[in-house]
C-alpha cells in the first residue's frame, strides 16, 4: 500500500481539511442566509478547526517528531508541508475572525442583538457587570501567581485562560510579575443582559469582557497592567494499546483522565498581547512561532452559537422545518412484511426507526434485539427503548463502540445503565472500530396454515441499516438514509455479523452485505472494474459516488483506470478529496464536487450502471483506509425498485444539478459553479420544498 501511494498523484490530506473550511466559512459571508445561521457557521468553522489541531495537526506534530525525513501523501517532507498547512490555517483563521468583526458583529448590532464590550458601558451597565461578576465568577475563580514555587501551570485543553501582568508588593513582600487565571468549564460564557439595562432587545455579555474588566477584584492592592485571554490546544487522540488490554473499558477511562493534559500543538492568544508575553507563554507550552495565534476577539469562537439560543428571532434562523412521517398501515412489523421502508432524513423524520425500537419494546412477541451503537448523546430515547426492552425481559445485545471519539465518555455511561438491566453489552473488536449501523428485532409469530402444512411459530427477522449515527438530534441536522426490511438474505446477513461481533468465527460468507474489513473493498473495487471493462467494450458504463471522504489510494489507483478506460465519473464528496480530477491523461472523465449548506451532507451512496442494472448501495463507510480495513462497515443494496429511484433522484442527481456546487480543480482548490447568492434553490432546498409539499418521485436515470 506504502509503495503505491508513493507512487499515486495524490493531494493533501490537511489542505484537503482546510479547503473544506473554506467552503463552511463562504456560507457565513452569503447574505441569503439568516444572520444567526451566518454566525452559526462561524462556529461550525471554529469547532471543526479545535477537532483539525487536536487530531490531524498532532498526527503531524508526531510524525515530525519521530521521522522528519518522511513524506506525506502529496510527496512533500512532512517539515515543509506542515509549514505549508500552517500559512494556510493562519490565512483561514485570520479570514475568520474578519468576517466576524467586519460583517456578522455590525449586522448583529443592527437587529438589536448587541455585544456589550466594557468601552461603551454605561453606569448602570457597569453596576450590574460588576455584581454578576463579584457574585456569580469571583467565588469559582483560582488566580496563580507564577514563581519559583508556582511554575506555569499545565492548562486544560481548550479552556479559557487569562495572563495577567502585575506591578506593586503583596502581603508576603512579593512583587509577582505574572499570573494566570483559568475560568472554570462550569462557568456560561455568554451571559444575557437584562434587557431593561441593556437597553437592547438582545444584551450579550462575553466571560471575557467581565474578566479584562474585572480582573483587578483578584489581585487587590494590586495594578493590573494587562490582562489577555488565551486558549491552549492539547493532542486528543487516545492511546490504548492494542497487545495488553484485559479490560477495554478500564484501560479506556485511564486514557480518558489525561486527554485533557496532552502535549500543546496551538496557542491561541489576544491580538493585543506584546510579543515578549507571547514568546513566554509560548516557550512556557513548548511550542513554535508558527504554532501561536493571534485572533481579533474571543478566542474560542465556538462559544457564541449560545447567541443563536438566546435569541428568540425567527426571521434570523433558517425556516423551520417539520420531517415528513411516511405513511405506515397498521403496525411497523406488519407493513414490513409486505414491503421495505426507507426513510431520507432530515426530510423524513427519524421517528419511525424510534417507534420501531419502542415497539419492539413492548411487543409481548418480540424476544430479542441487537444493535450497534456508535454516537447517540447524552440524552437518547434510542438508549432508553433499548434499557426499556431488557426490562421488559427481551434478550437486549448492544455492540457499544467504546472508543467513538469524543464520545468516549457517553459510551461508557451508556454501557454502565445497560448492564445495570441485564442487557449483553459488548465493546467491539480490538483493533475495528465498529462504526456499522444496525439493529435487527427477532420476533415469534404464526406461519398460517397452507395447503396440508399445520400452523406453526417461526422467529422472523427485522432489520434497520442505516448511514448514520442513532442519534435523534442529528437525524435533524445530517442527511442520511435509513433502511427498514424483512428481506431474508439481508436479515441473514446482519445476524451473521452480530454472531461475529459477540462471538467469534473463522470466516462468514454472506450473500447482499459488503463488510468492512472483509470483502467491502474489493467489491468497491471489483465495480469500478467492471465498469471500465465495460467502457474498453464500448458500453454505457457510470460510476457516481457520495462520500464524506476519499484518500484511500488504491480506490483512487481504479478510479483513475476506469477514468481512462472512458468511464464518466462523477465524485460528490463533502471533505477532503485526495483524487486529482480533470487531468489530462490520469482523470479527465472525473468531475468531484463537494455540497455545503443548511444540513451536514453525510449518506455515502456507491452507484454503478452496471449493464443498466444500476446497482445501489448505501453505506456508513467514506472510502478511506481507516473505513476499508480497520473498522467494522457494512454497505447494503436497495433491491426495490422504487427505493432505488428514490436515491438516484434524491440522493444523487438532486445534488449533481445543484449549480450552488463547489467543483474542484486538480490543485485541489475549489470553485463555486454559480455563488450561491445568485441560485434560486440548491438541492437541499429543492428536497425541503419536495417534502413539504408531498410531491411524489419523477423517475430519472442518471445519465450515461
Amino acid at each position: 500500500m506504502n509503495a503505491l501511494k508513493s507512487k499515486l498523484n495524490l493531494l493533501n490530506r490537511e489542505l484537503g481539511a482546510l479547503e473544506f473550511n473554506r467552503r463552511v466559512l463562504s456560507l457565513a459571508q452569503n447574505l441569503k442566509i439568516p444572520l444567526l445561521e451566518r454566525l452559526k457557521y462561524i462556529c461550525i468553522v471554529s469547532s471543526n478547526m479545535d477537532e483539525f489541531f487536536e487530531i490531524r495537526i498532532a498526527v503531524l506534530k508526531e510524525q515530525l517528531r519521530k521521522n522528519p525525513k518522511s513524506k506525506t501523501q502529496d510527496g512533500l517532507i512532512v517539515g515543509d508541508a506542515y509549514l505549508n498547512i500552517v500559512k494556510e490555517t493562519q490565512t483561514l483563521v485570520s479570514h475568520k475572525y474578519k468576517i466576524f468583526q467586519k460583517d456578522i458583529l455590525p449586522r448583529l448590532e443592527r437587529e438589536g442583538i448587541h455585544l456589550h464590550f466594557e468601552s461603551a458601558w454605561t453606569p448602570s451597565q457597569h453596576r450590574w457587570a460588576k455584581t454578576y461578576f463579584e457574585k456569580e465568577l469571583v467565588p469559582l475563580l483560582t488566580p496563580i501567581v507564577l514563581d519559583p514555587a508556582h511554575p506555569f501551570p499545565k492548562v486544560i485543553n481548550k479552556s479559557l485562560n487569562f495572563f495577567v501582568t502585575l506591578e506593586g508588593k503583596d502581603d508576603f513582600g512579593r512583587t509577582p510579575k505574572l499570573a494566570v487565571v483559568q475560568a472554570p468549564r462550569s462557568i456560561p460564557r455568554v451571559i444575557q443582559m437584562p434587557a431593561r439595562i441593556s437597553q437592547k432587545p438582545y444584551g450579550i455579555v462575553i466571560l471575557s469582557t467581565f474578566m479584562q474588566s474585572f480582573v483587578h477584584e483578584l489581585f487587590p492592592g494590586m495594578k493590573i497592567t494587562g490582562c489577555y485571554q488565551f486558549r491552549v490546544t492539547r493532542n486528543s487522540d487516545l492511546f490504548v494499546s492494542d497487545d495488553d488490554i484485559s479490560d477495554l473499558k478500564e484501560s479506556l477511562k485511564g486514557e480518558l483522565s489525561t486527554r485533557h493534559l496532552g502535549d500543546a500543538v496551538r496557542l491561541e492568544i489576544s491580538s493585543d498581547i506584546p510579543d515578549h508575553l507571547l514568546k513566554y507563554l509560548r516557550k512556557s507550552c513548548d511550542l513554535n512561532p508558527e504554532d501561536c495565534y493571534r485572533v481579533d476577539g474571543p478566542v474560542n469562537l465556538m462559544r457564541l452559537m449560545q447567541v443563536a439560543d438566546i435569541v428568540n428571532r425567527p426571521d434570523l434562523k433558517f425556516p423551520a422545518h417539520t420531517p415528513k412521517l411516511p405513511l405506515i398501515k397498521g403496525t411497523i412489523f406488519d407493513e414490513l412484511k409486505t414491503r421495505d421502508i426507507l426513510l431520507h432524513h432530515p426530510y423524513e423524520s427519524f421517528e419511525p426507526v424510534l417507534n420501531l425500537l419502542k415497539t419492539a419494546s413492548k411487543d409481548p412477541d418480540v424476544l430479542a434485539i441487537k444493535q450497534t451503537i456508535y454516537r447517540t448523546g447524552n440524552i437518547s430515547p434510542v438508549m432508553d427503548a433499548l434499557i426499556e426492552a431488557a426490562k421488559n425481559g427481551k434478550e437486549v445485545t448492544v455492540i457499544v463502540e467504546l472508543l467513538a471519539r469524543f464520545d468516549e465518555e457517553t459510551n461508557i455511561s451508556w454501557a454502565a445503565k445497560l448492564e445495570e438491566v441485564g442487557a449483553h453489552v459488548v465493546y467491539g473488536v480490538v483493533k475495528h472500530k465498529c462504526h456499522a449501523k444496525m439493529i435487527m428485532i427477532v420476533r415469534k409469530e404464526l406461519l398460517p396454515a397452507k395447503g396440508k402444512r399445520k400452523p406453526e411459530h417461526i422467529l422472523k427477522r427485522y432489520v434497520h441499516l442505516g448511514t448514520g449515527n442513532y442519534h435523534p438530534r442529528t437525524a435533524k441536522l445530517y442527511t442520511d438514509f435509513g433502511l427498514m426490511t424483512s428481506n431474508i438474505s439481508i436479515c441473514d446477513d446482519v445476524h451473521k455479523i452480530f454472531m461475529q461481533l459477540t462471538g467469534t468465527s473463522r470466516l462468514i460468507k454472506l450473500k447482499s452485505l459488503w463488510h468492512s474489513p472483509f470483502t467491502m473493498f474489493d467489491q468497491i473495487v471489483k465495480h469500478i472494474q467492471n465498469e471500465a471493462k465495460a467502457a474498453k467494450l464500448g458500453k454505457p458504463a457510470r460510476i457516481v459516488a457520495k462520500v464524506n471522504s476519499l484518500l484511500e489510494p488504491a480506490v483512487i489507483n481504479e478510479l483513475y483506470k476506469a477514468s481512462q478506460a472512458g468511464v464518466k465519473i462523477d465524485l460528490i464528496v463533502r471533505g477532503v478529496c485526495a483524487l486529482k480530477p480533470k487531468v489530462k491523461g490520469l482523470s479527465e472523465n472525473i468531475r468531484v464536487r463537494s455540497i455545503v449548506g443548511q444540513f451536514l451532507e453525510h449518506h455515502r451512496i456507491f452507484y454503478f450502471y452496471a449493464h443498466g442494472k444500476e446497482e445501489v448501495y448505501l453505506s456508513s463507510a467514506d472510502w478511506m483506509d481507516r473505513n476499508l480495513f480497520r473498522r467494522i462497515e457494512v454497505a447494503f443494496p436497495i433491491l426495490d425498485p422504487e427505493l432505488k429511484q428514490k436515491v438516484i433522484n434524491e440522493g444523487l442527481n438532486e445534488l449533481l444539478k445543484d449549480v450552488s456546487s463547489w467543483n474542484m480543480n486538480a490543485d485541489g482548490l475549489y470553485k463555486q459553479s454559480i455563488p450561491s447568492s445568485n441560485v434560486k434553490l440548491s438541492g437541499q432546498q429543492n428536497l425541503l420544498l419536495k417534502y413539504s409539499v408531498a410531491a411524489q418521485p419523477v423517475k430519472r436515470k442518471l445519465k450515461t
